[in-house]
């Protein structure tokens, strides 16, 4: 594993074809503060123009993942609006487009939570395809119970689709911490494992993520999209309208020809 070049808030590394980015403010358990979402988003932006990236992990330095806004940096309503319309400004040009950043990247994301997951924070954990919970990892929602607002950065859009709307209702309105095990059970995230191997696995499940065909993220968060809003006869359609696509790739032929050889695919970068 080598280290590259890093940003005072944000570290990045890299292992073979996966980039892992740490976000670095541990003090203060890293919040989601401005400078950290402008960095967060420029590397992003350079990791897909590169090309050479093929998965990415993303956690939080320290004992924490990410406790969601930087509340100490939202000061009194000031000449040019309201505290409220201020956020929701921000929210639309920087944060709300982190998100679509990490769901529209073309290489899968694996995020580990290495502890609390707190407000935004949890949107931002969501956001990835697969979550890997160290096991005194929680995620906590004290929007409403403690603030009087809605949950934001996805978070209302990933979580009714990971747990029903039951719990996601319930969670938002009362608060409750919801622990790693308990998260895997309700199905919000992958697995759960001990702290001291967090960053082992999900480096192993990215390199795993990696050894895809190149349009394998993209191609499974459409797919699902599209099933949470459409009717069986349309989605039915939908995969069929894939598979006249995707069967005459090369990733297609490349898998068919290792099946024959009993062999592990190859698939290429492209």
């Amino acid at each position: 594993m080598s280290p590259k070049d890093t940003d005072p808030c944000l570290l990045y590394e890299r292992d073979g074809d996966v980039a892992i980015l740490s976000m670095n403010v541990p003090t203060r358990l890293n919040p989601l503060t401005l400078e950290l979402q402008h960095h967060l988003r420029d590397r992003l932006a350079r990791l897909r123009d590169e090309g050479t990236v093929r998965a990415l992990v993303l956690t939080g330095s320290g004992k924490a993942f990410c406790v969601g806004a930087d509340l100490s940096s939202m000061g009194p309503a000031g000449t040019s609006g309201s505290l409220g319309q201020r956020t929701a400004d921000t929210m639309a040009e920087l944060s709300n487009r982190l998100i679509t950043d990490i769901r529209s990247l073309p290489f899968p994301v694996v995020c580990a939570v290495n502890g609390p997951a707190a407000g935004a924070g949890v949107g931002l954990a969501l956001a990835a395809d697969l979550v890997v919970a160290a096991r005194s990892a929680y995620f906590y929602l004290p929007f409403m119970p403690r603030l009087g607002i809605v949950p934001d950065l996805g978070t209302t859009w990933f979580l009714e689709r990971s747990v029903g709307r039951a719990r996601a209702v319930a969670l938002s309105l009362l608060g409750d911490r919801l622990g790693a095990e308990q998260a895997v059970q309700w199905g919000l995230v992958w697995s759960c494992v001990d702290d001291t191997v967090l960053r082992q696995e999900s480096v192993a499940i990215a390199q795993r993520l990696a050894r895809l065909p190149a349009h394998a993220a993209t191609e499974i968060r459409n797919a699902y999209e599209s099933a949470g809003s459409v009717g069986l006869e349309a989605q039915l359609h939908y995969e069929a309208e894939r598979q006249r696509e995707l069967i005459d790739r090369p990733a297609f032929a490349e898998g068919v020809k290792a099946f024959g050889e009993k062999r592990e695919p190859v698939f290429r970068r492209g």
